[in-house]
Formats: structure tokens, C-alpha cells, sequence
């Protein structure tokens, strides 16, 4: 990265990211166990996942000007995480008790991680869009400056697609997983409990945003918006579903 403070916050997120890794790392040490047995483990998992994600984009890709976007969310949501959805270390209820666990849910959080961060992508492309859109009609706009700093919508939109691109894949490949570990669990591969009925209404989304992008007249903001209502399903499904919805997947783990 060019510039000082550039440098400076690229260190200090893959600073962060380090011990990030090590907190995750020591809480499955403790517990003898792959550490994402529930939700708080699960949103400091895939939170990481999101980090990881931003720091292999903006090495690969030099995209070092999406870190502070998707770092708002990431940060916010692991205040949440150790305040609000904290749960002490302990050992895995006995329907998790599986090897399953390290195939199922680490694809989830792998393909989590990839979603928040095209999500985020797709928000700022929105942006850039309406600021666009406002110079081409001779407006101005408060978020002018700000996009300054930013590439173009054309950049923005086939970094987002990328994203999902990718993460799509292996969102299809969890949810294949966590059916066969519900046959070998509960005796059926699929029966409609709430986390499956969502986790498949993510994919369809998701599925329809990929269609959109292979047709011409629904790419840009209109695929945008497929998106992110793909990764409102998929929030629901992580704390909606999880909160509110009892069902045989109800490991909050938050008494």
C-alpha cells in the first residue's frame, strides 16, 4: 500500500487479524474442539473469515480502499458478539458432537466471510453509482469527495461479482454437507427446519443474482439490490433464525 497511513492501517488490520486468529485459535485449544459450537463462536469465526477475505483482496487485488468499509461491520458486529451474544467456553451439545462440524460449518463461515465482504463491496458501488449519476446530471453530492478516493463502478461491480463469485460454490457445498450430517444425525437429509428452509432461500437469491449478472438487463443496480437482499436472508438466517425461531438448529448457546 502507498502513503503512511495507508500502511499504517493495513498493519494494524493484519495486527488485528492476527489475534484475532489467536483468541479463535485458544477458545478451540480450551475447549478440546473445533471453536464454532455456537452463535458467539460462529460470528467471531466468520467475522475473521470477513478479515481474511479483505486483507487476500487487498494483497491480490490491491483493493486496500474497501478496509475501512467492511471493517465498520466487522468491528461493530464483534462488539455485539463479546457483549451481547458472549458464551463461556464449554463443551458442544451432543447433536454438534460430529466431524461433520469442521466440514458443515467451516464452509459456511468460509463462505460467510466472502459474502459480508461482497456485500459490503456492492454498497459502496451503489454509492459510486448515485454519486455518478448526480455528476453526469450536474449535481453534487456529499459523498463526492469520498469517491475520490475510490475506482470507478466498473471496478466495484466485478470485485462484488467476484466475491460472490466465489462464494457461492462453497455456500452450495455447505449446505450438501449439513445434509448429510442431518441424515446421519436425525435420520432425514432435509426437513425443513427454519435454518434449512433459510439457508436455501439464501442460495435461490444468491442463485438469481448470478442469473441476473449472466443477463444483460438486470446487471448493476438492479443486481445490486439481488445481493443484498441474498445477504439479508443470510443475516436473518445467522440471527433471526437462531434468536427468535426455535427449531433443532437453536445453538445460540445464550440460555
Amino acid at each position: 500500500p502507498t502513503g503512511f497511513w495507508m500502511r499504517t492501517a493495513f498493519g494494524l488490520t493484519c495486527a488485528g487479524l492476527a489475534a484475532h486468529l489467536v483468541a479463535i485459535v485458544t477458545r478451540g485449544l480450551a475447549e478440546h474442539r473445533v471453536p464454532w459450537g455456537n452463535m458467539y463462536e460462529f460470528i467471531a469465526a466468520i467475522s475473521c473469515m470477513a478479515v481474511l477475505v479483505l486483507v487476500a483482496v487487498s494483497i491480490r487485488l490491491g483493493a486496500y480502499y474497501i478496509g475501512l468499509f467492511v471493517l465498520i461491520p466487522v468491528v461493530f458486529g464483534l462488539a455485539l458478539d463479546v457483549t451481547v451474544v458472549y458464551t463461556p467456553a464449554g463443551s458442544l451439545v451432543p447433536a454438534l458432537n460430529s466431524y461433520w462440524i469442521a466440514i458443515h460449518v467451516t464452509a459456511m463461515i468460509v463462505a460467510g466471510g466472502l459474502y459480508i465482504v461482497g456485500a459490503v463491496v456492492t454498497v459502496i458501488y451503489l454509492i459510486a453509482d448515485r454519486n455518478e449519476r448526480r455528476a453526469l446530471a450536474g449535481l453534487s453530492s456529499r459523498t463526492e469527495g469520498l469517491m475520490m478516493h475510490l475506482p470507478g463502478t466498473t471496478v466495484l461491480d466485478r470485485l462484488s461479482y467476484r466475491t460472490i463469485l466465489f462464494a457461492f460454490p462453497v455456500w452450495t457445498f455447505g449446505i450438501m454437507a449439513g445434509a448429510i450430517w442431518a441424515d446421519h444425525a436425525w435420520g432425514r437429509y432435509w426437513g425443513w427446519d427454519p435454518k434449512e428452509t433459510w439457508s436455501f432461500i439464501t442460495w435461490l437469491v444468491y442463485a438469481a443474482f448470478l442469473h441476473a449478472r449472466a443477463t444483460a438487463g438486470w446487471r448493476g443496480r438492479r443486481a445490486a439490490y439481488i445481493q443484498l437482499f441474498g445477504f439479508a436472508c443470510l443475516l436473518f438466517n445467522l440471527v433471526g433464525v437462531n434468536l427468535w425461531i426455535t427449531g433443532l438448529h437453536s445453538y445460540a448457546g445464550m440460555g
